[in-house]
């Protein structure tokens, strides 16, 4: 098997029986980064087995859809490298793979349940279901959810009593002595919440999540289901869903949820960081994210953080998954991205910058008349040792493009006493060099301004260094002037004094 696009797959080197895990993301806005987490987890033990991974769209849910949100999930789970044997771009054998086109597939089963008595009509309105629920909260009651006024019923009975609505949904009948115990891969064997009477089938006629999503797995060949702990509580009423139905369930795996560092959950409208795009957007690499993410979830024992995505699948297995919920720490991707950017050769890293740039700040770029990339090209090596996002480069290199030097007030304050001494002298030094090197112009500086002078170093490099950057912390002073050139160079220090 050959993957498309990324990672490559891993040679099955113990004995596995395939299996077939999915992720499931919903269209409903930008992707959250849970999608991302949850991809990784399946996609791994997918390789580790010698099996497939699908990416299905649950669409269902017309009333959130939001238009660019599926083309969202393609590019940046293609961006982490999380690609997917099947799915909606790609087809495969068991197409359609986005539930809105799968409509024709769900009702017959939601029939099967009327018919076998464990499924019925509902027709109670919204506002009947408002009234019910405040009424319930007011009277604390300890058993909630729907209190099966329409079970039983026909239309016309129903239709007789307050709060009827024309057009019906399909309610589970959930029995009063459901077992609410199940095995779980992850966490042995834990008990869920009891449920009431979900509905499978809503009035505009698509599936709920709860329906369709026990029917996608089945006719998918789903055999493992890896999704995050919030969905514990929803586990009995689909094992009831594959009991009635006739079908064996699949293997249940509840990842932890990430969460923030006060320990809620982490949010789409409260952290930033819980939009996956977001770490593009800020400059993240795709494989210092994907560690990131492996760690969230599957703690090293050896504290050997930096993992790449090949060795994370050979050492793959579901009882080294951490039940607590990991605290998402952007300050360890910090420190990861910067190690996998110094692990870049000049030329990758480079690329990578004027890539960012050209996408997201290519408006912020100062209006020059010098090259840029070829600029940004040879201030990499300059940069690298302390860049942690590549976002971060543009505005370290900033100076390098401009023209004309933009000072720093508080830094001239600082050195201009310095200035009249100092800097004619660096421009004798300048004018007569013929090699315009990093180590030709260093040599020249000390041998001339410190060592023939007496200036001290501290005093001499300052002014020149604000002269040439604008500040007094800058990337390396010689190797920079040496990428402004002689002509530019001398004429900061001429304009500076």
């Amino acid at each position: 098997m050959v993957s498309r696009v990324g990672i490559d797959l891993v040679p099955v080197t113990e004995s596995f029986t395939p299996a077939r895990l999915r992720v499931a993301p919903s269209p409903t806005g930008d992707p959250h980064v849970g999608t991302a987490y949850m991809s990784l987890f399946n996609l791994a033990y997918a390789r580790k087995t010698g099996g497939q991974f699908v990416l299905r769209i649950e669409d269902t849910d017309q009333a959130r859809y939001v238009e660019g949100s599926q083309a969202q999930i393609y590019e940046l789970l293609s961006w982490l490298g999380l690609n997917w044997d099947e799915g909606p771009d790609i087809s495969g054998p068991y197409a359609p793979y986005r539930q809105s086109e799968r409509l024709d597939t769900y009702r017959p089963f939601v029939d099967q349940l009327i018919e076998s008595g464990h499924a019925y009509y509902c027709w109670c309105s919204a506002e009947r279901l408002t009234e019910m629920r405040d009424a319930q909260a007011k009277a604390k009651m300890s058993t909630t959810g729907y209190d099966r006024l329409c079970y039983g019923k026909t239309r016309d009975e129903r239709a007789a009593l307050p709060g009827f609505s024309e057009t019906p949904v399909v309610r589970m009948l959930i029995p009063d002595d459901v077992d609410l115990g199940f095995t779980d891969v992850i966490r042995g064997e834990i008990s869920a919440p009891h449920p009431d009477d979900q509905v499978i089938l809503k009035a505009d006629g698509f599936p709920t999540y709860h329906m369709a999503v026990v029917v996608d797995d089945h006719l998918m060949g789903i055999t493992h289901v890896v999704r995050g702990e919030e969905w514990i509580s929803s586990t009995p009423k689909h094992i009831l869903l594959y009991k009635w139905l006739g079908w064996d369930e699949p293997t249940w795996c509840h990842m932890p949820l990430l969460r923030n560092t006060d320990k809620s959950k982490i949010s789409k409208r409260k952290n930033p960081a819980a939009r996956l795009v977001w770490f593009k957007e800020e400059g993240y690499l795709p494989e210092a994210l994907r560690n990131f993410l492996q760690l969230m979830g599957y703690p090293p024992e050896d504290d050997q953080e930096v993992c790449s995505f090949e060795d994370f699948i050979a050492d793959f297995d579901w009882a080294k998954v951490n039940t607590v919920g990991p605290v998402f720490d952007v300050k360890k991707l910090d420190w990861l991205n910067g190690h996998y950017i110094r692990s870049l050769t000049v030329d990758e890293l480079a690329a990578r910058i004027i890539a960012y740039i050209e996408a997201y700040q290519i408006n912020d770029l100062p209006a020059t008349s010098r090259n840029w990339r070829a600029t940004v090209t040879a201030a990499v090596p300059l940069i690298a040792p302390r860049l942690v996002t590549l976002k971060e480069a543009l505005d370290k290199v900033r100076f390098l493009l401009l023209d004309e030097v933009i000072l720093d007030e508080a830094a001239v304050a600082k050195v201009a006493a310095d200035v009249p001494t100092v800097i004619p002298v660096a421009l004798e030094v300048l004018e007569g060099l013929e090699d315009f090197t990093a180590s030709a112009i260093q040599e020249g500086l000390v041998a001339r301004l410190v060592d023939e002078c007496g200036f001290s170093k501290k005093i001499v490099f300052g002014p020149i260094r604000v002269a040439i950057s604008g500040a007094l912390v800058s990337p390396p002073l010689f190797e920079s002037m040496e990428i402004l050139g002689r002509e530019a160079s001398i004429a900061r220090l001429k304009s500076f004094l």
